[in-house]
């Protein structure tokens, strides 16, 4: 296929991504009143785990690693998770503020990661424009926190897991060779599943494991969650990172968060404040400054 059409998908596929993930916020909040965070992972991942199946036995998806070394494929898949670990135990110590800073700042570890692993070396006005991103996203946070109580142990742990969905990222581009995207996000869907279940177990969990369905809000958020948020974005991810330079497919992640902000404004009717908009202005005019230069290639100008 024309690469200049795979690159218009890819964007395409960057803002799809945006959305899904950005309203990822309305079910963690419906499901953080009714089940603990490793219950919320282990019904996230289940769901995740058995839509994939489906798809894998009924056809809809293919995918084949038997001859295919499966190392770079269960380090790029075991990072993804690793984030998502160290995220849940980092917020034991930290607040949902710190987390969202930390969060922030992946595109950094993803630029520093991907210069050496993958010789990706961009501008300075590639720099200026992700820098503009963050800095408006840490402002937006910030702006709407009263109090931010850092912890030593809290953020050494959060920047870790940044730094992991850092690595998975590049990793997810390293790969883009050897493995399709369904197969990065199926192996990421089944291994998480397994993981966190067993953690759940271990944890003597068992005896409760069933609670949370008999909520039918907290199986509506979790199926969204898996699906939606684990499923699809993966793929939607590894599909970016095949066609895209991997500090401008994790600056979506920046607007993702900027939307989840921006819909909590607009559907919980949360309040709105001049900064939300000057930010939000800011963190697209950052995504659009590191994207515009990739889709006019595609318009025309790459041999």
């Amino acid at each position: 296929m024309d690469q200049r059409i795979e690159i218009r998908k890819a964007y395409l596929a960057a803002v799809v991504f945006s959305i899904v993930v950005g309203f990822s916020f309305l079910g963690v909040k419906t499901c953080v009143p009714l089940a603990s965070t490793l219950q919320i992972l282990v019904w996230r991942y289940n769901f995740a785990a058995l839509v994939m199946f489906l798809l894998i036995i009924t056809k809809v998806v293919k995918i084949n690693i038997r001859e295919k070394p499966k190392k770079n494929l269960l380090l790029t898949a075991g990072f993804y998770i690793g984030f998502m670990i160290l995220q849940t135990a980092g917020l034991i110590f930290s607040t949902s503020i710190e987390s969202g800073i930390i969060f922030a700042i992946i595109p950094i570890f993803t630029r520093i990661i991907a210069s050496i692993v993958l010789k990706e070396r961009g501008n300075l006005r590639d720099t200026f424009f992700m820098m503009l991103s963050i800095s408006a996203l840490v402002v937006m946070i910030l702006m709407g926190s009263n109090v931010v109580k850092a912890s030593a142990l809290g953020l050494t742990i959060l920047i870790l897991s940044s730094l992991s969905m850092a690595i998975s990222n590049v990793y997810m581009r390293y790969v883009r060779q050897e493995y399709m995207p369904f197969e990065i996000s199926a192996t990421i869907c089944f291994m998480g599943c397994f993981v966190f279940n067993g953690a759940y177990i271990l944890s003597g969990g068992l005896p409760h494991y069933m609670d949370p369905v008999s909520h039918h809000e907290f199986l509506i958020a979790t199926f969204y969650l898996g699906t939606a948020c684990i499923v699809l974005s993966a793929h939607l991810m590894a599909y970016m990172l095949q066609r895209m330079p991997a500090v401008n497919a994790t600056i979506f992640g920046n607007l993702s968060t900027a939307i989840s902000i921006t819909a909590g404004i607009i559907i919980l009717r949360e309040p709105l404040y001049f900064y939300h908009i000057v930010c939000t202005l800011l963190i697209v005019a950052g995504v659009l400054g590191l994207s515009l230069p990739e889709l006019r290639k595609a318009s025309g100008k790459i041999k």
